[in-house]
C-alpha cells in the first residue's frame, strides 16, 4: 500500500538524519527507547543458542552463510551469486536458500491445491529454480530469489521460504544438493552454519551506530566475532580501507579480509534481453529509475561512466511499480530530456511484465570484483569445494 510505504520512507529519513523538527526529534527518542530491549532480546537469543537452550539444527551437509550486521544496502546478492558460481565451477550441487523477502504466498490450502497439480511449492516452500528452469515469477518468489535464480541457470537451485530449515531438507531430499547457501543468514540462528561470511559496507559500515529501530544495525558490531570471513564491500582501488579494518579487528582479530568492488558490467535491454557496452553511456543524458536501500550507489556507479542524470525518480527499497508510476516517471524523464531509462537489475523484475515505455530502457548489471584478499577467496572456495568429514566439528573447516 502506498501509504504504508511512505510512512516507512519516512521513518527511514529519519532514522538516518533527512528529516529534521520536533516531529522527528520526537520520532527519533521513542525509537531509542525501543531499541533498547531490541539489543537485549537480540543478545538474550545468542546466549540462550550459545548455551544450547536453543538448539541449531545441523541438516548433515554444509551450510554457508552469507549475511550483514545492518538492515540492507551491503550488496549482498551480487556477493550471493558469486559464490554460487564459484561452488558450481566446482563441482558442487548447490541450492540456495533464501527467505523470500516480501514475496506474495498462496494460503496454505492453495499451495496443497496446486501441489497436487505439480505447481512448483513443495509444503510452504516455494522451488523459485529447480536448477533446470525458472518455476516462480519475483512476485511470488521475491525479487532477489528470482533474480539469482535467473541469473543462475542452469545448475543452482533456489528456494524461497522463511523456514530455511524445511527448504534446506528439500534442497537435500528432492534436488539432492550437497551445499546449501544461506542468503542472509547471520541471524538465522536455527539451520547450523560451518561457515559465517559477513560483509560489511564500506560507505556505511555500521549505519549510524544504532540498533534497529533506531539505527539500521540489527546487532552490535562486536558480534563481528562470529565471522570467519569478512568482506568489505563497495571498495575502490587504493581505497584506504585501515581505518575500518582497524576498527573490525577490534571485534574479530582471527577472520579472513576481502576487500571488493561492486562493478557495472554491461547494460541489458529487459524485453529483449540485448546487451549494450557501458561506453555508451558517456556523454548520454538519462533518467535514473530505482527501489533501491542505497540509491546514492547506483548514483555514484552511473556518474563513473560520464553519464548526466538529467532527473530520477526514487522509491522505496522493494517497491513493486505500478503502471501509472511508470508513466508518470516517463513523462518526467522526456520532459528533462533523458535520452534512456537506467534502472537496476533488482528493479527490473518488478517492473508490469505488460509494461512498454516510449524511452529505451536497460537495467545495469552488476558483479563483484575482488580487490584484495584473493588468496584467501580462492582457499575458501577451494575448501568449500572439498569440504572435511561430516562427524568433524562446526568450526573444524578451516581447522
Amino acid at each position: 500500500m502506498r501509504w504504508a510505504e511512505a510512512a516507512e520512507q519516512y521513518v527511514i529519513d529519519v532514522i538516518e538524519g533527512r528529516r529534521e523538527g520536533r516531529l522527528a526529534a520526537i520520532l527519533r527518542a521513542v525509537l531509542w527507547v525501543l531499541s533498547l530491549p531490541f539489543k537485549v532480546v537480540v543478545q538474550l537469543r545468542l546466549w540462550l543458542y550459545r548455551q544450547r537452550i536453543l538448539r541449531e539444527i545441523p541438516l548433515g551437509v554444509l551450510v554457508i552463510s552469507v549475511g550483514n550486521l545492518t538492515a540492507g544496502g551491503t550488496g549482498k546478492t551480487p556477493v550471493v551469486e558469486k559464490f554460487a558460481r564459484a561452488l558450481r565451477a566446482a563441482g558442487r550441487r548447490v541450492a540456495i536458500l533464501s527467505r523470500g523477502y516480501r514475496a506474495e504466498r498462496p494460503p496454505w490450502w492453495e499451495r496443497v491445491r496446486r501441489r497436487a497439480k505439480g505447481d512448483p511449492w513443495r509444503g510452504a516452500t516455494g522451488v523459485v529454480s529447480d536448477g533446470e528452469q525458472l518455476l516462480l515469477d519475483s512476485r511470488r518468489a521475491g525479487d532477489e530469489p528470482f533474480m539469482l535464480a535467473k541469473n543462475l541457470l542452469p545448475g543452482v537451485v533456489v528456494l524461497s521460504d522463511r523456514d530455511r530449515v524445511r527448504s534446506g531438507r528439500l534442497a537435500l531430499d528432492e534436488f539432492q544438493c550437497d551445499t546449501l547457501l544461506l542468503d542472509d543468514g547471520l541471524q538465522y540462528l536455527h539451520l547450523r552454519h560451518r561457515v559465517d561470511i559477513v560483509l560489511v559496507d564500506r560507505q556505511s559500515p555500521f549505519g549510524n551506530g544504532h540498533l534497529l529501530p533506531r539505527g539500521t544495525l540489527r546487532e552490535p558490531p562486536r558480534n563481528l566475532r562470529r565471522a570467519s570471513h569478512i568482506f568489505i564491500t563497495k571498495s575502490e582501488p587504493g581505497a584506504d580501507n585501515a581505518p575500518l579494518v582497524e576498527e573490525i579487528r577490534r571485534h574479530n582479530q582471527r577472520a579472513e579480509i576481502i576487500e571488493c568492488a561492486h562493478r557495472l558490467t554491461h547494460l541489458v535491454e529487459p524485453a529483449t534481453g540485448a546487451r549494450r557496452e557501458l561506453g555508451e553511456l558517456r556523454g548520454r543524458r538519462v533518467g535514473m529509475l530505482c527501489g533501491i536501500a542505497r540509491p546514492e550507489s547506483f548514483r555514484g556507479a552511473l556518474a563513473e561512466h560520464g553519464t548526466t542524470v538529467a532527473t530520477e525518480q526514487v522509491f522505496p527499497d522493494h517497491h513493486r511499480f505500478g503502471l501509472d508510476e511508470l508513466e508518470e516517471a516517463e513523462r518526467a524523464f522526456r520532459a528533462a530530456g533523458a535520452e534512456w531509462v537506467l534502472t537496476t537489475e533488482k528493479d527490473a523484475v518488478r517492473f508490469p511484465a505488460e509494461w512498454r515505455g516510449g524511452l529505451p530502457l536497460f537495467y545495469a548489471r552488476l558483479e563483484i570484483e575482488i580487490l584484495s584478499g584473493h588468496e584467501s577467496w580462492d582457499q575458501l572456495v577451494e575448501r568449500i569445494a572439498q569440504p572435511p568429514p561430516l562427524d568433524r566439528a562446526p568450526g573444524e573447516l578451516f581447522a
